[in-house]
């Protein structure tokens, strides 16, 4: 496996490897080094001079947090805001699109089981119709069936770029351009994309773009971001505001901010802000198109190694895969398997039906377990995880 990475060195920078063969940054990667202290140095001062004031001190490197989420995924700073995790960040964005009576939300059949039970919500609420997208032949969104079944009652395209197992990378920016050409509101969760491959909200052709910093971003937990489209910023109101996201002119009348932090409150954790920074300026340092080539080529070798063991049956979509490698054992039980491999020093995860409940219906899907490997993991590492795996089925 060919690299430009110094591998050793992003091992080096990452303490949790010392205890750990971690393959699951599908659920939350290990913070480098230089996240951590972010953390830690933030608290450190709240704790030596006060929050308000650390923030103060700090107003400037907090800033420019939004620049650094912003430059990442190819859009404005003012199109940013930056939220407690990605489904706060996707909620905000679709509860305040304003859906009349009797539209159609299209999206697809591997959609995150968080947001699908929002359109259900929605659907009862305010009388809308969800309507799934098929799947072509590789599993992945049918995008000519998709500009087939766009009409005037379309009233938002909602998908899943990277679905939480499977495998699968849907074709998103064909989707954006589709949403695009009928002037048809287009949210796109990117929880599973953002840290493991390029994203550009322009050649995406998206509205709204949410996504979260502890999976492959390899940021804290708890911090998450919103895309709005600047053209959005003019019309769309959040659900709810405070005295950040809003001022009062006057006792009968408010004002919402001109930037995306209407969706923000005024209370935040600047901690994990400030270490959401530096795990975006990490993965820019290193390179997000290597960071992608070196995952896709552990995640293959993962899924070539898995194929040889007769008892396990890869459950994989897509002509074109990601860095999740989900599978399942012919009579093992996932939760055992997970316990078992933890006890021996591997944390891989498992994922149930009710996680993506259309694609796991249409498909008959059991609890499937999952692999995911972050660059700074290694070939030796997969194939020692797949060995004890094996010696347990």
């Amino acid at each position: 496996m060919s690299s430009d990475l110094d591998i050793q060195k992003l091992r080096a920078q990452t303490p949790g490897l010392k205890n750990t063969t971690h393959l699951l940054a599908c659920g939350s990667a290990l913070m480098p080094d230089c996240v951590i202290d972010a953390v830690v140095n933030h608290i450190r001062l709240e704790g030596e001079i006060g929050g308000y004031e650390a923030h103060a001190r700090q107003h400037d490197l907090l800033e420019r947090v939004y620049d650094s989420v912003a430059r990442h995924i190819g859009a404005k700073p003012r199109e940013i805001a930056l939220l407690e995790n990605a489904t706060v960040a996707w909620c905000h964005a679709f509860y305040a699109l304003p859906l009349k009576p009797g539209s159609r939300i299209l999206t697809c059949e591997a959609e995150y089981a968080a947001n699908y039970v929002a359109f259900l919500q929605r659907a009862k609420r305010d009388d809308l119709k969800i309507e799934i997208i098929p799947s072509d032949a590789s599993g992945a969104l049918d995008v000519g069936v998709l500009e087939g079944m766009i009409d005037a009652d379309t009233g938002l395209i909602a998908i899943t770029w990277v679905p939480t197992n499977g495998g699968l990378v849907n074709p998103a920016a064909k989707v954006g351009k589709l949403a695009r050409a009928h002037g048809i509101p287009y949210l796109l969760d990117a929880c599973q994309a953002v840290g493991q491959m390029p994203v550009d909200v322009n050649e995406l052709g998206c509205d709204f773009l949410s996504a979260t910093g502890r999976k492959f971003l390899r940021g804290p937990r708890g911090t998450g971001f919103l895309y709005v489209r600047e053209s959005w910023l003019e019309t769309l109101e959040p659900v709810m505001i405070d005295l950040y996201g809003a001022s009062a002119i006057t006792v009968d009348q408010y004002s919402l901010r001109d930037d995306a932090r209407r969706f923000e409150t005024w209370e935040n954790a600047y901690a994990l802000r400030a270490g959401l920074g530096a795990a975006v300026e990490y993965a820019e340092a290193i390179g997000i198109d290597a960071i992608e080539a070196r995952i896709s080529a552990l995640a293959g070798y993962c899924r070539d190694l898995l194929s040889q063991q007769p008892k396990i049956q890869l459950r994989d979509l897509g002509d074109h895969k990601c860095g999740i490698v989900s599978f399942s054992v012919e009579g093992g039980d996932p939760g055992a398997i997970v316990a078992k491999l933890g006890q021996a020093g591997f944390v891989i995860g498992a994922s149930g039906p009710s996680s993506t409940p259309v694609d796991a219906l249409r498909r008959n899907l059991p609890t499937m377990l999952r692999i995911a490997p972050h660059y700074y993991n290694t070939k030796t590492e997969i194939e020692a995880c797949v060995l004890r795996l094996s010696g347990l089925i």
